[in-house]
């Protein structure tokens, strides 16, 4: 590679980090926190330079690899998620708090609403929380899922409908509806 296209490589990416940095670091601070998201967001353009010459625009579009790139990373700490989700929901089992006032209502009704859609995260499958938060939390389309998860578009649609009826189903049921 000589100094031109070194430097026309260092403009591309400027350009889409640029683009695409903040949105990718909100996705992933949804779902592991700022801290980690900003360490994974830097490693998500570290590999995608290294990958550059591997990356067929026709296959997929760049939000879409970028994602799949990011996801595939965040996979390292979904362990960690889950047995955070468990853990959160096993507190709700073994704490019972009073209400004092209208407000302290309101807060154990939003603790328990939050616990609950944690164990009902926490009971999805991996493929499953990835193609609902790709969509609802990062904003993906079906086809920019199923570039960054390499499963086809219509197999994205079909589970993300399923996995949404599955947690209403699971809240629902939690709420005793």
């Amino acid at each position: 590679m000589d100094v031109d296209e070194d430097a026309d490589r260092r403009e591309v990416f400027a350009r889409l980090f640029d683009e695409h940095a903040r949105p990718l670091r909100g996705y992933l601070a949804g779902r592991v926190g700022s801290h980690t998201a900003d360490d994974l967001v830097a490693e998500t353009f570290l590999v995608a330079l290294r990958r550059w010459e591997t990356f067929d625009p026709a296959q997929a579009p760049v939000r879409g690899w970028l994602y799949g790139i990011a996801t595939n990373l965040l996979r390292n700490h979904l362990r960690q998620e889950i047995r955070g989700y468990r853990a959160t929901a096993r507190a709700a089992a073994a704490t019972e708090q009073e209400p004092h006032d209208t407000r302290a209502a309101e807060r154990v009704d939003a603790e328990n609403a939050t616990r609950s859609l944690a164990a009902a995260l926490a009971a999805l499958g991996q493929q499953e929380r990835d193609v609902l938060l790709l969509t609802s939390w990062a904003g993906l389309t079906p086809a920019e899922v199923a570039a960054a998860t390499g499963v086809p578009a219509s197999t994205v649609r079909s589970q993300l409908q399923r996995v949404r009826e599955k947690l209403r189903a699971r809240l629902e049921e939690g709420s005793g509806r």
